[in-house]
């Protein structure tokens, strides 16, 4: 979980979104086959311990809850940031329990524990190697994904690098720090050191993207101290291309293009339920003005956290937290933002990872 999340008062979901088709699928206590799955990250609620791994598996339209604790009859931990599929091996990053849960991909039985402190996300670089970034720290750590141990670490120029992004033999990553200012960091994959920085239009850079034109996106801010902004910039000359701010009001975050890379989804949520900044917003990659209006309209009280979209289908999906100390729900919409179907999954759903 960020920052901008550990908020203990969050209103109750009074109404639910738009009817679906569909009747939603029923939460079961077994486990999903190996593929096919949508899998859910639900963070669990801060210091709860109640972090937990969901699975949507679309052919059968079943969903089936707590993976992790059903295999392997322990809890996974407290703030189950993000996870990643590397060979035969689920990385499931566990922020606030300082450690990264290795899995067997087939069985989904414990395999190895790395630690590292406050991981938030993993990307591999070979097969041998992987970058982790950590919050509140200056090091990316480096980990060896098959000896599935922690090996090295980069050092970086900030504090809390975030999300990262490879391109060629680099990987840029933000550090999400009030005191690191506006640029994002180049890690050489080679010599696994900072080569260079690009400044970016906002200040506290963390999720980063590319489009279809191979133009970095940078989204930056950390609210409420530090209001949102989106950078287009050519990532071989460091030219910010197009910039957007967005009111000092607006919590933006979980930004994701569509599977053509020419529209750029994210969600602005209003914590309070209000209707100004609240739903789930588009932008082409051309356009010189931010949406006004969102393409998804939460409910009365309602507000969104989670957001992917299909790979295959374009599906769209949205995770609803629901305030606390209530279980979530997900929502799926067709590119014409109609809803298509709903189910429940665990605490504070943050992230999607399709295993297609």
């Amino acid at each position: 979980m960020g920052r901008k999340n550990y908020k203990a008062l969050i209103v109750l979901l009074l109404c639910l979104a738009a009817c679906v088709k569909d009747k939603p699928p029923a939460v079961t206590n077994t486990v999903p086959g190996a593929t096919g799955n949508v899998y859910i990250v639900c963070e669990g609620q801060y210091q709860a311990g109640n972090a937990a791994l969901y699975a949507y598996n679309q052919g059968k339209d079943s969903v089936y809850g707590d993976i992790y604790e059903a295999v392997n009859k322990q809890p996974l931990g407290d703030i189950f940031q993000s996870m990643q599929h590397i060979g035969d091996k689920l990385f499931l990053v566990v922020n606030n329990s300082d450690k990264v849960v290795v899995l067997n991909a087939g069985n989904w039985v414990l395999a190895a524990t790395l630690n590292i402190p406050q991981p938030r996300y993993i990307l591999p670089i070979n097969p041998t190697k992987a970058y982790v970034s950590s919050l509140y720290h200056n090091k990316v750590y480096i980990i060896n994904p098959q000896a599935m141990q922690v090996t090295d670490s980069v050092i970086m120029p900030g504090l809390s690098a975030d999300g990262l992004f490879p391109y060629f033999n680099t990987v840029f990553t933000g550090s999400w720090d009030l005191s690191s200012g506006n640029k994002i960091y180049g890690i050489n994959t080679l010599t696994d050191k900072v080569s260079d920085s690009v400044k970016v239009a906002g200040y506290a850079p963390q999720e980063l993207m590319l489009d279809k034109d191979q133009m970095l996106w940078v989204l930056a801010g950390d609210e409420p101290k530090i209001p949102a902004t989106l950078t287009r910039l050519d990532p071989t000359s460091g030219n910010i291309l197009q910039s957007y701010s967005f009111p000092s009001a607006a919590n933006v975050m979980k930004p994701v293009f569509n599977n053509t890379k020419d529209t750029l989804y994210f969600i602005e949520a209003n914590y309070s339920g209000g209707t100004a900044n609240n739903g789930i917003y588009r932008i082409g990659i051309y356009e010189d003005n931010l949406p006004v209006a969102p393409f998804i309209k939460p409910a009365a009280n309602q507000y969104f956290y989670a957001l992917g979209i299909e790979p295959t289908s374009g599906y769209i999906y949205v995770g609803d937290p629901k305030g606390t100390p209530q279980k979530g729900s997900v929502y799926i919409y067709n590119q014409n933002g109609s809803q298509l179907k709903s189910f429940n999954v665990g605490d504070w759903p943050g992230h999607f990872y399709f295993d297609e």
